[in-house]
């Protein structure tokens, strides 16, 4: 355990957490909605600090990130807890476990021991990934720092729920991320997740600001997000921000308590890749429909393929410099060190 970074002492024993935005406030021997930070006696505690609940070496397209050092290996952590409480969560057996089990799981594993197996197993970087980062930050931010010294670097892949002093603490130290941006309804957030749309908008906003590589993902859900003037609304926003911006569609398979929605139809996801393309999006990719055409990078410039995929397997990457080698056009992503 670990005392908390980005909290405020009150008045009675209660504090404030600012690490996401939900902002709780907590009470004595209380934890926050992510249900893996305690009040105890005024003093703010990381339950999960060096418990480590999952823990793989992944290709760095699993995050996704197709335009982040492709076909390269990504040390991959999580811990248990979530501030989210989706429905149709994919990985709720370990992002819900306090909340629904009201157990904290894992195996101690020290910082430094997390940056030295990144560095003996060759990866690239490190992904604080399969639940949610911004809970676990005390770990990602120390591992990061670590990992910045060896010249590994560092991904989250989040809800985008992070606050902006969450995001300016571990500044220059966060390489990449994909976020989640499930829709562009406040109403599904507030139902489908227990939160708020403007925040995660915020923190697209503010990651592009810090120079952090942005990849964003939307798994399309039948009924709830599919429509076809919520896709525009998405497109049209991330267009606004940076039509460089690789966002990742991907299709819905029935999870947790989402087990009466059927699977996404292949035709819904492609369909939802048009829209995208359409609305100035230069880099639009399809998930979940391994060989399908929308996994591989072709050039905005000249339409050339550069990076042909399958599943989560580079068969051939054609990019050199970051140029494409058929017109020179600048692809937009980091390709090395």
């Amino acid at each position: 355990m670990k005392e908390a970074y980005l909290y405020e002492k009150l008045e009675e024993g209660r504090v404030q957490c600012n690490l996401c935005s939900h902002r709780c406030l907590i009470g004595q021997g209380k934890k926050g909605i992510c249900g893996v930070r305690e009040n105890r006696e005024g003093t703010l505690i990381s339950l999960v600090y060096e418990k480590i609940i999952a823990r793989h070496v992944d290709p760095i397209e699993k995050k996704p990130l197709f335009h982040f050092l492709p076909g390269s290996a990504s040390y991959s952590i999580a811990t248990v807890g979530c501030n989210f409480r989706c429905r149709f969560c994919q990985n709720s057996d370990i992002s819900q476990m306090p909340s629904d089990h009201k157990m904290i799981e894992g195996s101690h594993m020290s910082v430094e021991a997390i940056a030295r197996e990144a560095e003996e197993n060759g990866c690239s970087s490190i992904s604080y990934t399969y639940t949610e980062p911004t809970v676990f930050f005390e770990l990602a931010l120390d591992t990061a720092r670590i990992a910045s010294s060896k010249g590994i670097k560092n991904v989250f892949v989040s809800n985008g729920y992070m606050t902006s002093e969450c995001l300016e603490k571990i500044g220059s130290d966060l390489h990449a991320a994909n976020v989640d941006l499930k829709s562009f309804s406040d109403t599904f957030y507030k139902e489908q997740c227990g939160a708020r749309l403007k925040p995660v908008l915020a923190t697209l906003e503010n990651m592009k600001r810090l120079g952090v590589w942005l990849e964003v993902t939307t798994l399309l859900i039948p009924g709830l997000n599919d429509s076809q003037e919520e896709l525009k609304s998405i497109a049209a926003f991330l267009a606004g921000l940076d039509s460089d911006i690789p966002w990742h569609i991907s299709r819905f398979h029935p999870r947790y308590k989402a087990v009466d929605i059927s699977s996404t139809p292949a035709a819904s996801v492609k369909a939802a890749r048009d829209i995208g393309l359409s609305a100035g999006l230069r880099y639009v990719y399809t998930g979940n429909l391994q060989g399908d055409d929308g996994e591989k990078t072709y050039c905005h410039g000249c339409g050339k393929l550069l990076i042909d995929r399958i599943g989560f397997m580079v068969r051939r990457n054609r990019i050199s410099s970051g140029l494409c080698p058929d017109c020179g056009e600048k692809i937009p992503g980091f390709w090395g060190s």
